[in-house]
C-alpha cells in the first residue's frame, strides 16, 4: 500500500488534506473535478480517464501493466496522488489483493462534464449593465497596485501612498504568522514577515491564500466552501464583469478580502455590483510552477557593492531597503549600496544570506539577467561571510586538567579557578575541568599546595 503523507505545499495539496466527507462534498461540483483533473501528474490523469467508465475495482497488479518497467516511480507518485485526493478509493478483494476504484461521486460529475458540459453558476453580465470595464492591462496594472498596497502595509501602514483598508479577516492572517504586537504596541514584522517580503509573488499570494482557508473556520465558515468557491472562480474569465448578487453571504465576505489582495476587482453601478477577476484569480487552481511567469527585473548589482534599481515603486524601496542603504531616489531609479552595517541589521531581523542572494538573483535587470552569474560573485561571497561572521566561534587559550586524586581537590580547584574568573569548563561525573590559560600559572600553585 502506497504510502500517503499530506504536506500543504499548493492549493491541491490543502484540498487533499482536508477529510473524506468534506472531499466527498467537493466532488458534487463539477468544475471542482475538473480543476482536481487539470492539477493532477499526467499518468494519474491517464489512470483517471481508462477508469472513468469502469465501474469495477481494478486491481493493483493490472494497472501496474499499463506502465511501462522505466515508469514505476511515476506510477507510485500517480496512485498516491490520486489516493490523497480521495479520486482513488482503496480496497481489498477476497485474496487479499489490493484494488482501486474511482471515487463514484468524482466519476458520475466528471461523466456528465465531458458529456454534457458544465455551465457556471454566474454568466458574465452583458455589457449594456456594466459600465466600462478595465481592459487587461489596467487590471493587471490594478492587481499590481494593490498588491504593492497590501505589502506596503505590511512593511509599514504610514508608506503607503494610500490607505489600504485591509479587512480584519485578512489581517488576521499577517498577525498569526508575519506580524507581531504586545500589548499596546503597533505591530512589528516578525522573521517570517521579513522572510515573506523576499518570495515570489506567485509564493506570497499562495502564503496568504493557505493561511486565509486555514482560519476559514475561526471565521464562522467551513473550509471546504471556501475551496471550492476559489476553485470555482479559477473558471471565470479574465476581464469579465461577474453579478455579485449571484453570491452567497459568505461568497460576500470572501470577495472582498479577495479584492484587497487584487484577485478580483469591485465596481458599482446605479443599480448593480460586479467583481472582475483578475489574472491572479484565474491562476489559483495552479500550481505555483505553473502559474508564475517570470516578472522582469530591475535591480543591477556592481562589483563595488552599488546597487542600481530601476524602479519607481514604492515597495521595491522599501523591500531593498531590508538590506541594503538607500542613498537617493529619483523619479525611475533608486541608488543604494550593500554595506556590512546594513546586512547586520537583516540578519537580526531574520533574513538570511542566501534569501538575499536569491532575490538579487531573481530580480536582476535584464541587461544583467542573462549574465553567469547575474550578481557578481565577489558581492554574494561577502554576504555570506558577513553572515558567517555572525555564528564565528571565538578561540579562548585554556588548559585541561584531570585525573585528580580527590573529589575534594576536584571542587576545591574549581572554586579557585571560578574566583581567577577562569573557569571554563567543568565535568563533576569524570573530574575533569577546562581553565583560561591566563590563570594556568596560579592554578598550577593551587594543585601544588594542595598535596
Amino acid at each position: 500500500m502506497p504510502q500517503v503523507k499530506i504536506i500543504a505545499k499548493n492549493f491541491m495539496d490543502m484540498v487533499a488534506s482536508l477529510p473524506a466527507m468534506k472531499l466527498d462534498q467537493l466532488y458534487e461540483n463539477a468544475f471542482i473535478c475538473e480543476a482536481i483533473l487539470r492539477s493532477l501528474p499526467p499518468l494519474a490523469k491517464k489512470f483517471v480517464l481508462q477508469m472513468l467508465y469502469i465501474d469495477a475495482p481494478v486491481t493493483a497488479k493490472s494497472m501496474e501493466e499499463w506502465v511501462l518497467p522505466d515508469g514505476v516511480s511515476k506510477y507510485k507518485v500517480a496512485v498516491d496522488r490520486l489516493i490523497q485526493l480521495r479520486v482513488f478509493i482503496e480496497t481489498a478483494d477476497r485474496k487479499r489483493e489490493t484494488t482501486y476504484k474511482l471515487n463514484p461521486t468524482f466519476q458520475a460529475n466528471l461523466q456528465k462534464l465531458l458529456i454534457h458540459g458544465e455551465v457556471l453558476a454566474r454568466e458574465p453580465m452583458p455589457s449594456n449593465i456594466t459600465v466600462r470595464l478595465p481592459n487587461l492591462e489596467e487590471l493587471e496594472a490594478y492587481a499590481l497596485d494593490q498588491w504593492e498596497c497590501f505589502l506596503l502595509q505590511l512593511i509599514n501602514s504610514g508608506q503607503a501612498d494610500k490607505p489600504s483598508n485591509i479587512s480584519s479577516s485578512v489581517m488576521k492572517v499577517f498577525q498569526k504568522g508575519l506580524l507581531s504586537q504586545r500589548d499596546k504596541e503597533t505591530p512589528r514584522l516578525t522573521e517570517s514577515g521579513f522572510q515573506f517580503l523576499l518570495m515570489e509573488t506567485n509564493a506570497q499570494l499562495w502564503y496568504i491564500i493557505r493561511e486565509y482557508i486555514s482560519n476559514a473556520e475561526e471565521r464562522g465558515v467551513d473550509p471546504a466552501d471556501l475551496i471550492s468557491f476559489l476553485l470555482e472562480l479559477s473558471f471565470h474569465v479574465t476581464g469579465e464583469a461577474y453579478d455579485i448578487d449571484t453570491l452567497t453571504e459568505e461568497q460576500r465576505y470572501a470577495i472582498k478580502d479577495l479584492a484587497d489582495l487584487g484577485l478580483v476587482k469591485l465596481q458599482q453601478g446605479r443599480k448593480d455590483s460586479w467583481f472582475i477577476p483578475t489574472k491572479l484569480a484565474t491562476n489559483l487552481s495552479m500550481s505555483l510552477a505553473d502559474s508564475s511567469s517570470r516578472k522582469q527585473g530591475f535591480v543591477v548589482v556592481e562589483t563595488n557593492f552599488r546597487m542600481y534599481a530601476y524602479s519607481s515603486s514604492k515597495l521595491h524601496c522599501e523591500i531593498l531597503r531590508l538590506f541594503s542603504r538607500i542613498e537617493y531616489q529619483l523619479p525611475n531609479l533608486i541608488v543604494g549600496a550593500i554595506t556590512k552595517e546594513s546586512l547586520y541589521n537583516a540578519f537580526k531581523n531574520g533574513i538570511t544570506a542566501q534569501q538575499i542572494v536569491t532575490f538579487l538573483q531573481q530580480n536582476a535587470h535584464p541587461r544583467v539577467a542573462e549574465r553567469i552569474p547575474s550578481v557578481p560573485e565577489n558581492v554574494t561571497d561577502q554576504i555570506r561571510l558577513w553572515e558567517s561572521d555572525l555564528n564565528r566561534v571565538d578561540i579562548t587559550p585554556a588548559h585541561f586538567y584531570d585525573e585528580f586524586p580527590s573529589r575534594e581537590v576536584f571542587e576545591a580547584a574549581c572554586d579557585y579557578a571560578r574566583e581567577w574568573n577562569g573557569l571554563l569548563w567543568e565535568d563533576s561525573k569524570t573530574l575533569r575541568l577546562v581553565v583560561k590559560a591566563d590563570i594556568h600559572t596560579h592554578m598550577r600553585e593551587h594543585l601544588r599546595r594542595q598535596k
